[in-house]
């Protein structure tokens, strides 16, 4: 994939995880975006960061002691592990707010 069409498929995904949160209140999480790099505050004072990673064409989200590294797979048109383990961005960070908010929120 060219840097492009990377560059805008990254943009969107950061998007859309601006877009799963912004009802949720900025006590219980708060999200701030600075360029290519989102991080989640939990009230709990733990940190998720999701961010790009140019020269690699991922997306990598860092939350509880591990990281994860994402690739778009252009079969299915989203963001998935590069273990191979069937894990997708959006439900991941899903899961992490959940277990650190207690709220649940969906990909739109």
């Amino acid at each position: 994939m060219d840097e492009s069409r990377y560059l805008h498929l990254a943009d969107d995904a950061l998007k859309k995880l601006e877009s799963m949160l912004e009802d949720v209140d900025a006590d219980d999480v708060d999200v701030e975006r600075a360029g290519d790099v989102i991080t989640l505050t939990f009230r709990d004072g733990k940190k998720c960061v999701v961010n790009t990673q140019r020269p690699t064409r991922q997306l990598w989200l860092a939350a509880n002691a591990r990281a994860w590294h994402f690739g778009y797979d252009e079969a299915s048109g989203r963001w998935l592990d590069d273990k191979g383990q069937g894990v997708e961005l959006f439900e991941r960070v899903a899961a992490i707010v959940k277990e650190h908010a207690g709220i649940d929120v969906t990909s739109r």
